[in-house]
């Protein structure tokens, strides 16, 4: 009886450790709620899969909790996180040495307030006429706000914003009263990232006036041509204040848990090769919101449109093969 159970203790042994071992695996990305981070985490996801042969999983969450995942292990990789968005959580965050800064994914991000192009010189093509060509910087929204007219208090214009749980959604409700004007416009925090999108499409292609917060890289400034109005210089002091100027360019880094970066070297190595430009992610974000793509083909046909530029982010040869070879077998 006692062999019996040493025997049954030692197979429950065995397993647990096999399924200990599988679940060190998988690799968990954080899926920020914006498609150029989501982007970045399947064209890393799939050289991660094939090339280093892990098994790839994506974790929704917003910015704060994404942050504490990626602390707590729960989470393994970030491969788009704006750290000047939440200075303190960053800062904070980086000197608890619980996750790796790994470098820049593309250079500094431009983010504030967009308005289509056309309403300040028009549209011939469209037929549509410049409806405010004197609008330049955000103090000129006063003289416009009725173009922005919200359709549920028409007494103010709209400033569409983006979601509640985003901080950067904070900044911009702070800057409207830093500004003085949300006497005159209605801060409206939009249910989601893609609703934000959806609302500036829709604007966009009924040939509409719309005021909104966006930044780059996203497939809308890919494929719309919009206007980001001036503000005064970002100032450090007066940022952190009042909001009452132009948002700092925004640093985009890859992030990793320190525990996973530190067991999984090579992954690490890559990851600091890992970079790409803006051009390239609005032309991928482009692509896939023209196309009617997923992520996941359009991290394909980025990876197949741009062979050299992933090929020198790996060293190892053995992990480019495998990484070709199973591109070979992918369609778009």
């Amino acid at each position: 009886m006692k062999k019996s159970i040493l025997a049954m203790l030692l197979v429950i042994m065995i397993m647990a450790f096999g399924v200990a071992s599988a679940a060190e695996e998988h690799v968990v990305f954080l899926d920020f709620s914006w498609e150029s981070a989501q982007f970045h985490n399947r064209v890393a996801g799939f050289i991660i899969e094939n090339g280093f042969k892990k098994k790839i999983d994506y974790s929704f969450a917003e910015e704060i909790p994404g942050m504490l995942g990626l602390e707590r292990g729960d989470l393994d990789i970030a491969m788009e996180t704006w750290a000047d968005n939440m200075p303190e959580v960053w800062k904070e965050t980086i000197e608890r040495g619980k996750i790796v800064n790994l470098g820049r994914n593309f250079p500094d991000a431009p983010q504030g307030w967009y308005v289509p192009t056309y309403l300040i010189k028009g549209d011939p093509e469209r037929g549509i006429k410049p409806l405010a060509p004197g609008l330049k910087n955000v103090q000129d929204l006063r003289k416009y706000w009725e173009l922005f007219q919200d359709p549920e208090i028409k007494t103010k214009g709209r400033l569409y914003n983006g979601p509640s749980g985003w901080v950067v959604s904070v900044k911009n409700e702070e800057k409207l009263k830093a500004y003085g004007l949300d006497d005159v416009f209605n801060n409206f925090y939009s249910g989601s990232g893609s609703a934000l999108a959806v609302a500036i499409s829709a604007a966009y292609e009924k040939g509409e006036p719309i005021l909104a917060y966006y930044w780059e890289p996203t497939p809308i400034l890919g494929m719309y041509d919009m206007t980001k109005l001036e503000e005064p210089a970002y100032d450090e002091k007066v940022w952190a204040e009042t909001s009452a100027c132009a948002f700092p360019a925004c640093r985009v880094f890859v992030v990793a848990n320190t525990v996973f970066i530190d067991k999984n070297p090579e992954i690490r190595a890559f990851l600091e090769s890992y970079e790409t430009t803006l051009e390239q992610t609005n032309s991928a974000l482009a692509y896939m919101e023209q196309n009617s793509k997923d992520l996941e083909s359009t991290a394909i046909w980025f990876l197949k449109t741009n062979p050299e530029l992933w090929k020198g982010w790996i060293s190892d040869t053995d992990v480019r093969n495998r990484v070709e070879k199973a591109l070979t077998k992918e369609t778009l």
